[in-house]
């Protein structure tokens, strides 16, 4: 998106073209504004050096803050982005409702299997059921991209970042951590 000014004259009227782009500026300053009080929230402890817990949060939000007022600046002095033309989409194609159960199906499924069976083997289920209903025309492949992508995201969370992720019945399988 780049910024244009909008002419005198444009099929935008003054104030009602940028009432859009003014939201949006105004939810990124609210959104900053709200990371800051957030982060304040946050205990610091006692033996915590110079760059506390706060920091990263803050500065995330006074990025965050400076952008939602200089995009708001920008709209207002009439700095506004070229209107979209289109998507690279069919209009006249129905919805495939078909496709959204099953999406939505598999999400169901995956929330009812992460506790029982464990992270691993409920990502897989949910990648391969994506997959699947989207149109992809192997399903083993589908079910090995879907087992590996899952066993690296748990390896790389629960292994490496130390993030606790459900292992459920792989519990106790030394290179997932879980």
């Amino acid at each position: 998106m780049t910024a244009q000014p909008t002419a005198p004259g444009a099929s935008r009227t003054a104030f009602s073209g940028r009432v859009g782009e003014l939201l949006f500026a105004a939810a990124v300053l609210s959104l900053g504004v709200t990371g800051f009080l957030a982060g304040a929230g946050i205990q610091t402890p006692p033996s915590a050096s110079d760059i506390g817990p706060r920091a990263f949060p803050y500065l995330v939000s006074g990025l965050l803050v400076l952008v939602g007022a200089a995009l708001i600046f920008q709209v207002l002095r009439g700095r506004t982005g070229d209107a979209e033309e289109g998507e690279d989409i069919d209009p006249d194609v129905p919805t495939d409702w078909t496709a959204l159960a099953k999406l939505a199906g598999f999400l169901v499924l995956h929330i009812v299997l992460i506790t029982p069976l464990g992270w691993p083997i409920a990502a897989a289920v949910l990648f391969f059921g994506v997959s699947w209903s989207l149109g992809a025309a192997s399903w083993a492949r589908s079910l090995l991209i879907g087992v590996v992508l899952a066993l690296l995201l748990q390896i790389g969370f629960a292994g490496l970042l130390g993030v606790s992720l459900p292992a459920g019945i792989l519990q106790g399988v030394p290179f997932l951590n879980g």
